[in-house]
């Protein structure tokens, strides 16, 4: 595919800049109707579109299966919930009855998205939808690994109703077209590393515009005393391997309580056996290779590593090259040490560590041990105990019995991260005003509320004490 240029990226910036207020002017229920056809589109396109991704990213199709779902469930909530989140609002004026104020929510404007590779149908779309149904311009820059799924998503918006300048794709490298980009947006919405995530930041920063940014994690389980060990072993092998561990979400850590340690990891390790990986486009494959050579290096470094420094293999630790040149076996290690490489960063990849712990407080207290806060999973029949844990731990979501599903897809819900794990949420009523500047407009009638006519303004400021006195004792 070609590579654009910074001057192509300016250029984009321009049209998209130019077209934007015919967009925001066409209203939120339009635009609404445009995400209710594109949500059809996507249904109607949904095998061609998953195996576009599978083609690109190599993952498995199930896996492939719920990108096409996430976007189309983004489109359909915010075409739904749109218009109301940015509805006008009435506030209390400083004098009742005589001020009256009014709230609106304004596009940015222009809306920079810089997406990943490990979700590229996903993490292109549903960002771009929520700043494109609040009135928004989006110029978007996918990853260099999967440029044609991006321009897939292109075509399908561009069906679905909307002008093409207004979302548009840049194609190249980030480091030579992302300062442009940054430069010449008025917000950006990014995805990635917490290493580039900080860059970027700091390039929003030096621009003063607004960024919301979902970094990495290493997202725990917490496998409690009484959770019902088999649907855990399931829920948490899905929460680790989906994507073959590329995702920002997966579980990396799992805190499993003494009582239940001899069923649960025997049980898991087998669960991880039978699991079948392979570079195939059918729905048979629980796993499929990783996206890239480097990514496989960086699995393996991380494994080697752990191994080096005493961290046993209780099942896989190898590449599978019979299967792919990117194929990594799903592993599962135990006595992983605080020296290794693994221990506290994310490795990205089909690995995760188990650790014996005594008491829910003893898991809480090591799953809050990280500088990341993304995601964490929690385990137990009773869902006061499971929710009381969950509550201690500081993460942007918690899935009580279950891995990343029930809040990822709960999309009226925010979703994000804390900490190292980034700035701002996709999702809900945030990850759409995020895209939006509130706009006060206070409209004073009769009198002005300086100092009236026939008051000194000594008296003036005494009146007005004793009207915001009575006010307090009146409770308004």
């Amino acid at each position: 595919l070609p590579l654009c240029s910074p001057a192509d990226v300016e250029y984009a910036l321009a049209r998209a800049r130019a077209s934007q207020r015919e967009w925001a002017a066409l209203g939120v229920e339009h635009r609404s109707r445009v995400l209710l056809a594109l949500h059809d589109l996507v249904w109607q396109n949904q095998n061609a579109l998953m195996d576009l991704i599978q083609y690109e990213n190599g993952k498995a199709r199930p896996d492939a299966f719920e990108e096409v779902a996430d976007v189309a469930m983004t489109a359909r909530h915010y075409a739904r919930t749109a218009a109301g989140t940015l509805r006008e609002r009435r506030h209390a004026g400083v004098i009742p009855l005589l001020t009256q104020v009014t709230q609106r929510r304004v596009p940015k404007g222009v809306v920079a998205v810089i997406a990943p590779w490990n979700y590229p149908f996903t993490l292109v779309a549903s960002d771009a939808l929520a700043a494109l149904v609040a009135g928004n311009a989006v110029v978007m820059k996918p990853d260099s690994l999967t440029p044609v799924t991006a321009l897939a998503v292109a075509e399908l918006f561009w069906e679905a109703g909307m002008p093409r300048d207004v979302f548009q794709v840049v194609n190249g490298s980030g480091s030579e077209l992302g300062a442009t980009l940054i430069g010449g947006a008025d917000y950006l919405m990014f995805t990635g590393s917490t290493a580039t995530g900080r860059t970027v930041a700091a390039q929003a920063g030096e621009a003063l515009i607004g960024v919301s940014a979902e970094l990495g994690g290493k997202n725990p389980a917490v496998v409690c005393e009484d959770a019902d060990v088999p649907r855990a072993v399931k829920g948490i092998a899905k929460a680790c391997f989906s994507n073959s561990g590329q995702l920002c979400i997966s579980i990396e850590r799992i805190y499993v309580h003494e009582a239940v340690w001899d069923r649960f990891v025997p049980a898991f390790v087998d669960a991880v056996k039978q699991m079948r990986v392979a570079a195939s486009m059918d729905w048979e494959a629980d796993m499929g290779p990783l996206a890239s050579t480097s990514q496989l290096e960086t699995v393996q470094d991380h494994v080697q590593d752990a191994v080096a420094k005493g961290a046993r293999v209780l099942t896989g630790g190898h590449a599978l090259p019979d299967v792919g040149e990117t194929a990594y076996a799903p592993t599962v290690l135990t006595d992983v040490p605080p020296e290794a490489e693994l221990y506290a960063a994310e490795t990205f990849g089909p690995v995760v560590s188990l650790y014996r712990v005594g008491s829910d407080e003893e898991a809480v207290e090591r799953a809050n041990d990280t500088d990341y806060g993304l995601n964490a999973s929690v385990w137990s029949r009773s869902a006061r105990r499971g929710r009381a844990v969950a509550e201690q731990i500081r993460c942007g979501t918690v899935n009580v019995n279950e891995g990343y599903i029930a809040a990822w897809a709960s999309t009226g819900a925010p979703m994000g991260g804390m900490g190292a794990s980034g700035l701002g949420r996709r999702h809900g009523e945030e990850g759409l005003v995020k895209y939006t500047e509130a706009q006060t407009i206070a409209v004073q009638r009769l009198m002005n509320v300086d100092t009236p006519p026939g008051f000194t303004p000594q008296a003036w400021a005494g009146f007005m004490r004793g009207f915001l006195v009575a006010r307090r004792r009146l409770g308004l």
